[in-house]
């Protein structure tokens, strides 16, 4: 680490090698900065610099934009305020572009939370990778990140699902792709469809222990924890809640493990078409076993 790279921003900070306190050096290109997913304090410094430092700024809503900078007191002073949303993007994209081409720093925000998380800042970092452009990011409030701490679920493997579709069917067939995924599942969903959803949640993955976190990081911030059922009973009870909503579904419990019996109906019927060896490696495989028992099986089941 070169010397004069870092400096201490106050004496609260100590001077750990490992825990420097940058000051802003935004450079040319795309900076992705995330932005409080409800309490304006939860902004970072290394983003309020990078707002300060920007040429250009670019914000899925340049409302929101200019209200988290004015409680800041980060000044706009002429610079651009572009909008960049889903609606307008193949009009906004060009410029933003020619911007970057001609060295501009460039920030965008999302309304709130992380960009590229349910977010057009996807599209915006795509569009900026493909025209080689450097992309840098400010890291800061996720309400996915946030929901699966406050659920008390496992969160050493999670996996983000997005939105489920709104319609009944398509939603039950998207839940039936998740079902068997071994980690717990983040879903963000509407207040209004939020007891239809957990209800279908409930009959497509069973039981499992699962959170509704709303209003994150606000006044009326809420999780609460039950099964898939007791929750959809709940919401179907009080009706839709107030507020943005973040769902966690536990991971699937361990699937038990084959008897006897199922190893052997099995392997009968993969020894129809298959050599020995090859059924013994597809049954093993397919149930989780040591290879070299199912062989074992497999050798005496072609005896008999």
């Amino acid at each position: 680490m070169g010397q004069g790279k870092f400096s201490l921003r106050s004496s609260a900070f100590p001077a750990f090698p490992w825990y420097p306190v940058a000051k802003s050096q935004l450079r040319p290109g795309l900076t992705l900065i995330a932005t409080p997913i409800g309490n304006a304090g939860d902004i970072t410094l290394r983003a309020l610099d990078a707002l300060r430092d920007a040429d250009v700024i670019a914000a899925e809503d340049t409302r929101v934009a200019r209200r988290l900078m004015d409680i800041h007191g980060v000044s706009l002073e002429g610079r651009p305020l572009i909008p960049y949303h889903d609606h307008n993007a193949a009009s906004a994209l060009p410029r933003l572009l020619e911007l970057l081409h001609g060295g501009a720093r460039v920030v965008f925000l999302s309304d709130a939370g992380t960009p590229m998380v349910a977010d057009p800042g996807y599209r915006l970092a795509r569009a900026v990778l493909a025209e080689d452009i450097p992309l840098g990011a400010t890291p800061g409030p996720c309400a996915a990140i946030m929901a699966l701490t406050l659920s008390g679920l496992p969160s050493d493997r999670f996996t983000f699902a997005g939105f489920p579709p709104n319609r009944r069917e398509a939603r039950r067939s998207f839940l039936r792709d998740l079902a068997d995924i071994p980690t717990t599942l983040i879903l963000y969903e509407s207040p209004k469809r939020l007891a239809a959803s957990l209800a279908d949640m409930a009959e497509v993955f069973g039981t499992r222990e699962a959170a509704v976190a709303r209003e994150l990081t606000k006044m009326f911030e809420e999780t609460r924890r039950g099964t898939l059922e007791s929750l959809a009973a709940i919401y179907a009870e009080e009706g839709a809640p107030k507020g943005e909503v973040v769902v966690v579904v536990g991971p699937p419990p361990p699937a038990e493990p084959a008897g006897e019996a199922d190893v052997d109906a099995a392997l009968r019927g993969a020894l129809e078409t298959m050599t020995t060896k090859d059924a013994a490696r597809t049954v093993a495989t397919a149930l989780s076993l040591p290879r070299k028992t199912v062989y074992e099986r497999a050798l005496a089941l072609r005896g008999e």
